[in-house]
């Protein structure tokens, strides 16, 4: 009954482990397009005209 609990165990946690790997994987990919649009914005003219749209 142990070892069958455990395994039981183990599925559970990678199960978990890989959805929090996906959702990781998407939020990865929103960050990726914010940084490529403020990107292009920064060299327009609407965009402030500091040359920067983040402060580090």
């Amino acid at each position: 009954m142990v070892p069958l609990l455990l395994v039981l165990l183990l599925a559970v946690i990678l199960f978990g482990a890989g959805f929090a790997v996906k959702i990781l994987w998407w939020v990865a990919l929103a960050v990726l397009v914010l940084w490529l649009l403020g990107f292009v914005m920064r060299s327009t003219p609407t965009g402030g005209g500091r040359g920067r749209w983040y402060r580090w």
